[in-house]
């Protein structure tokens, strides 16, 4: 008697939620590997990134989207709010990130947009290893389930891989079965060029100070493999002169750190020698003008 032929599935699941609940840790552990940007400070994300898991039987595309926040007042905080909310609708679940040591205004703000989605939203309780007490899980878990009528309740760890496989498990059995949407070699739908930035500003997020890396972009103005070596340089902008001044650092200590950290991670992404330059410069109001953003290519993509 012939096994039954298991049929191959396919779809995207889109990450939402407000910022610093872990969705791109999440993302990341679950493809086990690297891919989206992260550090303590909200609005690491900017970008909706794909992350695909392709195994035998599935195909799995994450969107890991950037946080959904109530302060908009600046370009863009709006073109973040765009991002998430955009990818919404584009999958088969949607999986809403709460951190479970605190319920905020923020996450009402995002429970309301959800509520009216025609697609599964799974509430996925993130941070549970941080719980003081684990016997506030149980409670934990009937308080949030009553918020709405969700597909799924799950608590988890994403970054101690706590419940993984089991929200793994539940995410396939809500793909449609489908032929694979990306190649099964692909991880992500984004060039090197765009994940060499990101890891720049990944950099720069970690070592300033609360403020200042929400005044930083970065911009890709040369990426060229010769010989097997990635040549890389690469534009800091900044706002203010005092602001490049701590980007740079005493004696250009900062950058010089900034770069090496950056190297050895594009290395190890890459699995190519790097040699990376970086430079610091001013571009005053970039973050609230629309026309400057769409050419740093913060672009309304889905």
């Amino acid at each position: 008697m012939s096994e039954l032929v298991q049929p191959f599935r396919s779809g995207f699941i889109a990450i939402v939620g407000r910022p610093n609940v872990g969705k791109s840790t999440l993302m990341n552990h679950v493809l086990g590997q690297k891919l989206s940007i992260t550090s303590r400070k909200p609005q690491t994300t900017r970008h909706s990134i794909l992350g695909i898991k392709t195994t035998d039987h599935y195909q799995v595309i994450f969107v890991d989207t950037p946080g959904i926040h109530l302060k908009a007042d600046k370009a863009m905080n709006r073109y973040m709010n765009r991002a998430a909310t955009s990818s919404i609708d584009a999958g088969e679940i949607v999986l809403f990130l709460i951190d479970a040591r605190e319920w905020t205004e923020e996450d009402e703000n995002v429970l309301k947009r959800l509520q009216n989605e025609s697609v599964p939203v799974v509430l996925v309780i993130n941070k549970i290893d941080l719980l003081k007490e684990k016997a506030d899980l149980l409670p934990l878990l009937q308080e949030h389930s009553a918020r709405m009528k969700f597909h799924d309740v799950i608590p988890l760890s994403a970054l101690k891989s706590v419940n993984l496989d089991q929200l793994e498990e539940l995410i396939v059995k809500q793909l449609p079965e489908s032929e694979m949407i990306y190649p099964e070699d692909y991880i992500t739908d984004r060039s090197e060029r765009f994940l060499a930035s990101e890891i720049v500003r990944e950099k720069l997020m970690r070592m300033l100070g609360k403020e200042l890396p929400y005044a930083i972009a970065v911009e890709i103005e040369e990426f060229k493999d010769e010989d097997g070596m990635l040549r890389i340089s690469a534009l800091i902008w900044v706002e203010r002169e005092s602001q490049k001044r701590i980007v740079i650092g005493k004696g250009g200590s900062r950058l010089k750190d900034v770069g090496r950290d950056a190297r050895l991670d594009m290395q190890k992404l890459f699995d190519r020698k790097v040699y990376l330059q970086l430079w610091v410069k001013i571009k005053e109001g970039w973050s609230d003008s629309e026309r400057i953003l769409n050419s740093l290519g913060y672009k309304d993509e889905l």
